[in-house]
């Protein structure tokens, strides 16, 4: 079963001479590798990257300097395949594997490089308010990007060939208009296997070889919407949401939610009182929800 909340201490550890303590921190961490989101840059995340090295020193830490800002509206799928190219290397040269700690969009194309690469060494990988489930809502973001457009009739735009070649489309997940996003979502749909993907087999495949999933998000977002799709929930016809263990995606075990989750290798950590610009600098989402999935 999944595990709701997670709780993160540093473990003490007694050594007897301060040298063996520093050489066994530096050669026992893996790599971490961290992918931005929408309109983000690498120097974002020097928090987060802050928090790391205090708590695990000596750790060598990627923020991968792609797609910034307003490149983040690149199609989902051209920004896979850059990330990936950026990041194999790291992977090649951990032979104890990395984590991966994705924030907000970067959570979604790390699911796409995880699904899509064979050979990768994912670890752990921590989703950081996500939307894993799609996006439907009026967010700042949504007024920003597409001031003519309110949620009920974005589908218009996204749902079409131009549009499916702006990333927040590839991934829009109006409940209202359920087939018209199968049929067009050339991103989220293909990756849930929503629609038929002849590689859903080997995908799914690919993705059960992370050791843990972290889904962290949390009710004052703000711009995950809803919020829970952070942890794959989302709106049913009626705008109700569904929680994670009665969504299909997870029933059916279309890319392993379920197989995950029987491994006692699915966790959901839920934090309070965090808006979403904040996820990757507030060290109590470190401790919490992140720390004990780095060693």
């Amino acid at each position: 079963m999944f595990i709701k909340w997670v709780r993160g201490g540093a473990a003490g550890l007694l050594c007897p001479l301060l040298g063996a303590c520093l050489w066994a921190a530096v050669v026992a961490y893996k790599p971490v590798v961290i992918v931005h989101g929408l309109f983000d840059s690498s120097g974002d995340f020097r928090h987060l990257q802050h928090f790391i090295n205090e708590s695990h020193p000596g750790t060598n830490v990627t923020v991968i300097d792609l797609f910034d800002r307003s490149a983040s509206l690149e199609p989902m799928w051209k920004q896979v395949e850059g990330f990936k190219t950026a990041i194999y290397p790291i992977m090649q040269n951990a032979a104890d594997g990395v984590h991966f700690i994705c924030y907000s969009q970067g959570g979604l194309i790390c699911r796409g490089i995880l699904s899509t690469l064979s050979d990768h060494n994912v670890q752990s990988f921590i989703s950081l308010s996500s939307p894993q489930a799609g996006q439907y809502g009026d967010t700042d973001y949504l007024k920003y990007l597409f001031p003519q457009f309110v949620k009920s009739n974005l589908y218009h735009l996204c749902y079409t060939g131009i549009g499916q070649r702006i990333s927040i489309c590839n991934y829009w997940n109006d409940p209202h208009h359920r087939d018209m996003y199968l049929n067009s979502s050339d991103y989220l749909a293909l990756l849930n296997s929503e629609r038929p993907n002849p590689n859903s087999t080997e995908w799914k495949k690919n993705f059960l070889k992370i050791k843990k999933l972290v889904l962290i998000g949390g009710p004052d977002d703000g711009v995950i919407t809803p919020w829970q799709s952070s942890q794959f929930g989302f709106y049913d016809d009626n705008e109700t949401v569904v929680e994670i263990q009665n969504q299909d995606l997870y029933l059916r075990d279309v890319f392993g939610l379920k197989t995950l989750a029987a491994r006692g290798d699915l966790m959901l950590c839920s934090v309070p009182g965090v808006q979403h610009v904040m996820w990757h600098s507030n060290e109590t989402v470190f401790h919490v929800c992140m720390e004990k999935w780095l060693d």
